[in-house]
């Protein structure tokens, strides 16, 4: 599906920075590794940010950018542009007569407020693709170039992707966008106590285990020390 274009300017409202978020980091070969990045530091720099501060930063972005998509700065501070996201959706969703991106990614340009949330930028896209799915079974991940990892962050609701996009520039292969659905695992399903039950049986199962092991080599143990011993009894 070729890239498409859609604006959120109209809806703009305004919002606090909120910033909590999990971090996997990938390895380029494919290979995946888990941690935790603290990210207080920049939420604490997008509240912080005075107008000269963000005029600058947005003339700095401008002068970099290489495909005519510049931000725009109002005279209230708030600032306009593009990001583009990747739509990375792994089974077909349910749509209102148009279909929507297959398992196959294709990238899509919004024109967004500084304002404009993560969880308006779904509803967004999942309107302009007519998802008719909750924008709650669908997340908004950042992806992150450093050095020679690939790192990975679910972006929460109330974050400001233009924000992210001004503060790492306009390169898509520092920053990118990608929508994806949640992984729903199956445990979800089950309620605390079920959960915590299941954990109880796993504990006592895993006793009975080791317990059994044990058994099975301290006898292995006991006919190897009565083979040494016969071996090495005198006149044989």
């Amino acid at each position: 599906m070729s890239s498409g274009y859609s604006s959120l300017e109209e809806d703009s409202e305004d919002f606090f920075f909120t910033a909590r978020t999990s971090f996997f980091r990938r390895a380029p070969q494919g290979k995946l590794r888990t941690g935790q990045q603290d990210v207080e530091k920049e939420k604490e720099t997008h509240n912080y940010l005075s107008k000269e501060e963000i005029k600058e930063k947005v003339h700095k972005y401008n002068l970099a950018v290489t495909d005519k998509l510049k931000m725009t700065l109002n005279s209230n501070g708030i600032y306009t542009g593009f990001i583009k996201v990747q739509m990375e959706l792994c089974k077909p969703s349910q749509t209102a007569g148009k279909p929507a991106p297959s398992s196959n990614s294709c990238m899509n340009t919004l024109h967004i407020s500084s304002t404009n949330t993560v969880g308006e930028v779904i509803e967004a896209l999942l309107k302009k693709f007519l998802v008719t799915e909750s924008p709650t079974k669908f997340a908004l991940y950042k992806r992150c170039h450093r050095e020679d990892q690939v790192y990975a962050c679910k972006l929460s609701d109330r974050e400001h992707p233009l924000y992210l996009r001004l503060v790492a520039g306009p390169r898509t292969d520092t920053l990118s966008f990608v929508l994806r659905e949640h992984e729903i695992g199956e445990w979800e399903a089950f309620s605390l106590p079920e959960l915590q039950n299941f954990l109880r049986i796993l504990d006592k199962e895993e006793d009975e285990q080791l317990q059994n092991l044990k058994e099975r080599y301290a006898a292995y143990r006991h006919k190897l020390e009565e083979a040494l011993s016969q071996a090495w009894k005198p006149g044989t």
